[in-house]
């Protein structure tokens, strides 16, 4: 999961790419949503693949993305550095198009769109609904500013398969062990955000200026020494998973039975 902008993205993904595999491991629960939907596909356009998180095993997969230090660290072997916007294929070039938590960071999102239905059959797009309820803790008791952040980034669902065609929406639902690190993986494990490392996988963290994120981190770790946090949210160590708005979009045809 990486950026397929076209504008300044790609430098963030140059600056916090390095590392980035070691804190966004693939969830096998959710690789196994996205290789259902990608329905038997054999050849699979990856857009804004980054290290190439969800690609499927047992298809031939082309990885796009336009940071270099993102597909450094790609394992493929075909590889391009180009934005969602412009793919450099021709029409219907692949069985199906793959974008996993990248079409917030594109310039264009419906141009990108677009793009995914001309070079593939099938479109399988996984993303975040700004518009769900409820909020990550997270924001509401720390960190405000992502929410507008969050808010000037992501398109609501429904304009997002409306501009793809999706005729199916699946739910996805985070576990409380969520191995892959995006912003709402550590639900459960608040004392994750103070590390460092795991804030410099996420985009939303490098984008924020360093001192709000410092005195939240400090507030955080305060409540987590006094048992605050703990008593605030006794209800969600008691689940195993919460739905904070992640989607699954399909739209085209199944690659393997071609309607």
């Amino acid at each position: 999961m990486a950026s397929s902008a076209a504008g300044g993205t790609p430098a963030t993904y140059d600056r916090i790419g390095i590392g980035y595999r070691q804190v966004r491991r693939p969830d096998p629960r959710l690789g196994e949503l996205i290789h259902r939907a990608l329905g038997g596909a054999r050849t699979v356009v990856n857009v804004g693949a980054g290290a190439g998180s969800y690609e499927p095993s047992d298809a031939e997969v082309t990885a796009v993305d336009p940071s270099q230090v993102m597909l450094d660290q790609h394992p493929g072997t075909a590889k391009v550095r180009a934005g969602a916007e412009d793919l450099p294929f021709p029409d219907g070039a692949f069985d199906a198009a793959m974008a996993v938590l990248t079409v917030h960071h594109w310039a264009d999102l419906h141009r990108g769109l677009s793009e995914l239905r001309r070079v593939a059959g099938r479109q399988v797009v996984f993303t975040w609904d700004p518009d769900h309820r409820p909020e990550l803790w997270l924001v509401e008791e720390y960190l405000p500013e992502i929410r507008d952040l969050d808010q000037g980034r992501f398109t609501p669902l429904s304009e997002v398969a409306e501009a793809l065609g999706a005729h199916t929406v699946l739910p996805f639902p985070i576990p409380h062990d969520f191995t892959d690190g995006l912003q709402t993986a550590y639900w459960r494990r608040p004392e994750y955000f103070l590390d460092p490392v795991v804030r410099q996988a996420s985009s939303t963290f490098a984008t924020l200026p360093t001192d709000v994120v410092a005195a939240a981190m400090a507030r955080l770790r305060a409540d987590l020494d006094s048992g605050a946090w703990e008593s605030r949210h006794a209800d969600l160590l008691r689940r195993d998973s919460v739905d904070y708005g992640y989607r699954l979009l399909v739209a085209g045809e199944d690659a393997a039975s071609g309607s």
